[in-house]
């Protein structure tokens, strides 16, 4: 595994209000990439610039991090959208985040959709064109992160955007290669070791460009900071995805 790059990003910004989600502020100097919610599923005004604030201060690529409109549910509940609304939120979102990160002085870097707004764009394709499509619309240069052999990335190439194909660290994956529900058993990794083992099996595949820890894991921090020590000992550079600027 030496000499392997790859980003390790995190969903972050994902509080509402007085209510705080994650531990942003110390798992932001290990990451590279940052996926920041933009109100939809979490987030507020508030949240969402201080995030980009933190995100320029410590030199991590900025994400848009949209999802459907469900705070309860956190985003995580399926609903059914036409590919029209798919494509509104994706623009709606992105669009407002692109508002913060513009006012403080940064560059949007990439679009990563949220919970279930991601899962089921992952397996339809009409779906997964509408988001790639709206992103498109937004910056032809932006990069769509999505599960790895998923609809998503096929739907960016069809369009001409750069892609970075995900993995999960504490996730756990369905035969057919989507991410085993939340609600099942299993879904869920917690322990720091059973993480590396999962990463590295997934790295050795190939296929991966970006690794995934979810900020409001209860684990999240000690899952970046094990990784940050295995990484430096098999010499893996971690490093955000290039944007085609062409």
């Amino acid at each position: 595994m030496s000499n392997y790059t790859i980003d390790l990003n995190c969903d972050m910004g994902e509080g509402f209000g007085a209510f705080q989600m994650g531990n942003d502020d110390a798992i932001m100097p290990f990451v590279t990439s940052a996926n920041i919610a933009c109100g939809f599923h979490a987030g507020d005004p508030a949240i969402m610039k201080r995030t980009v604030k933190s995100a320029i201060k410590h030199g991590v690529a900025i994400g848009a991090h949209p999802g459907l409109p469900d705070i309860q549910g956190f985003g995580r509940r399926n609903m059914t959208i036409s590919e029209e609304d798919a494509y509104d939120m994706v623009l709606y979102q992105v669009g407002a985040l692109q508002a913060f990160v513009h006012a403080e002085g940064g560059v949007l870097h990439h679009v990563k959709p949220h919970g279930a707004l991601y899962n089921m764009a992952a397996v339809k394709a009409s779906l997964a064109d509408a988001i790639a499509e709206a992103i498109y619309a937004v910056s032809p240069g932006l990069i769509l992160y999505g599960l790895a052999e998923s609809e998503l990335i096929a739907a960016a190439e069809r369009i001409g955007l750069a892609s970075a194909r995900e993995i999960f660290a504490d996730r756990t994956y369905e035969p057919d290669g989507t991410l085993r529900p939340r609600h099942l058993p299993g879904a869920l990794i917690t322990e720091p070791a059973a993480a590396v083992l999962q990463v590295k099996r997934l790295i050795h595949s190939g296929g991966a460009d970006t690794l995934c820890i979810h900020g409001d894991g209860s684990h999240a921090l000690e899952f970046v900071q094990t990784l940050h020590q295995n990484f430096d000992k098999e010499g893996i550079l971690m490093k955000s995805p290039q944007q085609n600027r062409s």
